[in-house]
């Protein structure tokens, strides 16, 4: 993707979405940063970034964001899908709506949005949609089943897709990161300490909690800085023959071809050994 073209990106409030938002606009590009809350887009909006709300969990903030792009160009370029935040608790302690809210942000949001400007993109015989999945979209750890679930599923979503738009010039890139130094953990942590103070999984939270804020997200474990991470993102998205998947960081591609190769008895002692787990009375 030599020439400039316009851009819309989710999730830009802070960590990749907003680097990845100012490095594009960087190279040339017409980039449109959105987030829930505009006030949050504020740095983005003095760097000389085109900045809008967008909530992807509303149809009616979609259809106008995609809207202003294609008033402005003609069409969306490339859609980076990157809006998403991390429910992490144990599966019988989730409530419903907490499920469906995770759902709606990670999924049906990023499914939505890319309906409304592939008409443009197939129209235009081109377009590319890069949408930030995770490691986490080959496994699921204890304590993490409905954050994983949703990265599974834009998984599955964009290889199905991948193929269907192709015949039409659009390119679909799916980008996996590992643990990144970002502001992610934080969410993730709030999660867990969400819920009753005592149960059967009150000391599993605790100590899930603790690993998430003092381990996982820590560059002596293994976690990518955001600048690290952002190279890939930029790259998958501009490259001329973008591959169909990038994992950031060594830490993603060893557990996720650990997950391939080995058996579901293994890579269940693996996570055994790697992570909390609630204790029977």
């Amino acid at each position: 993707m030599s020439t400039p073209t316009s851009v819309l990106i989710t999730g830009c409030s802070s960590g990749m979405g907003q680097r990845t938002a100012l490095a594009l606009h960087r190279l040339g590009h017409h980039v449109y940063a959105t987030a829930r809350r505009p006030g949050d887009l504020a740095p983005l909006a003095a760097e000389g970034l085109t900045t809008l709300e967008l909530d992807v969990t509303s149809e009616e903030s979609m259809a106008s964001a995609v809207s202003r792009v294609e008033h402005d160009h003609g069409v969306v370029g490339l859609l980076v899908n990157n809006a998403a935040y991390g429910l992490h608790l144990p599966v019988e302690l989730a409530d419903p709506q907490q499920v469906r809210a995770q759902f709606e942000t990670n999924v049906f949001g990023l499914v939505r949005l890319t309906q409304l400007v592939l008409p443009g993109m197939r129209a235009a015989g081109r377009g590319r949609i890069v949408n930030i999945s995770s490691m986490g979209g080959r496994f699921s750890p204890p304590g993490g089943g409905f954050y994983h679930a949703t990265k599974h599923a834009v998984e599955a979503v964009s290889d199905s897709l991948r193929l269907e738009v192709a015949p039409f010039g659009i390119k679909v890139v799916i980008v996996q990161p590992g643990p990144t130094i970002t502001g992610f953990a934080g969410t993730a942590v709030s999660t867990m300490d969400s819920g009753p103070s005592e149960g059967p999984y009150s000391a599993f939270r605790r100590e899930l909690a603790h690993m998430y804020a003092h381990k996982t997200f820590t560059r002596r474990n293994g976690a990518v800085p955001a600048e690290a991470a952002t190279k890939v993102i930029v790259h998958a998205s501009t490259t001329p023959r973008p591959r169909a998947r990038y994992a950031i960081g060594a830490l993603a591609r060893t557990v996720m071809i650990a997950r391939r190769l080995l058996p579901d008895v293994a890579f269940d002692a693996l996570m055994r050994r790697n992570f909390p787990l609630p204790a029977a009375r």
